[in-house]
């Protein structure tokens, strides 16, 4: 006779997460990148603002572990503080992209009927637009600083999520539970916030965890143009604007930051498909 047993979802996932090898390589990356970031008062003596005009371009080195930049400044230290910026900028553009498109994806999904219809037609006009373009136009009108940076990438980020729980919200608001809900005499935001947006979480953490990595590219790619974080607060992006210049003489400034970023977008993206796969209902094993 079968015995059932009572499993909790959550670590059933987890421990899923754990027997993927990749997901397991990438979750050990990703601690031990924001660990060091975190840690970088206690790893390096230097401040990222510290030159030293008579160490410039130096070699990796016993004193400068990755070298010194064009101003005598420790790369290690640089790269570490720029760490923890670019996490920064990724996790509140993250917040705000799903602040915007979970509300306003849930909304659709949940009222349904020509109002669907309008707010869906608005995504894909807007999906439309050359974002890219458009955060260099915000940025470039408004001012450059930090407060608008996590705004701008937020604003544009949200499309796909929306998209993403409207789907997810037209699946489950004709599930019995939710006609419960109707009849108990539960408001349109109590059924909506309370008991349909938490149902969709294990899709909302496997493509935020997705939508990390492309964040943090975005920035790269905006501190590389000059329009991101800006001196002498250091990022990995405008890091590796100051390493292409100095490639061929200095590669150890492209270097450092480039492995960098790369470990992290890697770590971030083995992880992200790992939570997928540990999430998906399809994969969960059957117990007995």
């Amino acid at each position: 006779m079968k015995s059932t047993k009572s499993y909790s979802l959550g670590k059933d996932a987890f421990a899923r997460l754990l027997r993927n090898p990749g997901a397991r390589l990438g979750l050990v990356i990703l601690l031990l990148m924001v660990a060091a970031c975190l840690a970088e008062p206690l790893l390096t003596p230097y401040s990222y603002r510290q030159q030293n005009l008579d160490q410039t371009y130096m070699p990796p080195s016993r004193a400068h572990w990755l070298g010194t930049d064009d101003l005598g400044r420790d790369m290690l230290t640089r790269i570490l503080v720029g760490g923890r910026v670019s996490f920064a900028v990724a996790l509140a553009a993250t917040a705000v992209s799903l602040v915007i498109g979970v509300t306003y994806g849930g909304l659709s999904g949940y009222l349904g009927g020509r109002v669907d219809m309008l707010m869906m037609r608005v995504v894909d006009v807007l999906y439309g637009l050359p974002f890219t373009l458009f955060v260099i136009l915000l940025i470039s009108v408004f001012g450059r600083s930090l407060l608008l940076l996590f705004v701008a990438i937020g604003a544009v980020e949200w499309l796909t999520m929306a998209r993403i729980v409207r789907g997810q919200v037209m699946g489950l608001r004709k599930q019995e539970f939710i006609e419960a809900c109707q009849v108990l005499g539960y408001g349109n935001a109590r059924i909506l916030f309370v008991h349909l947006l938490p149902n969709t979480l294990g899709t909302i953490i496997i493509y935020m965890t997705l939508t990390i990595p492309g964040i943090m590219l975005l920035e790269a790619f905006l501190s590389f143009l000059g329009l991101g974080v800006q001196p002498p607060t250091p990022s990995w992006g405008g890091l590796i604007k100051d390493g292409v210049g100095q490639m061929e003489d200095s590669p150890w400034m492209l270097m450092g930051p480039g492995m960098a970023l790369s470990l992290t977008l890697f770590a971030l993206n083995f992880l992200g498909d790992g939570l997928r796969d540990a999430l998906d209902p399809r994969q969960r094993e059957h117990r007995s």
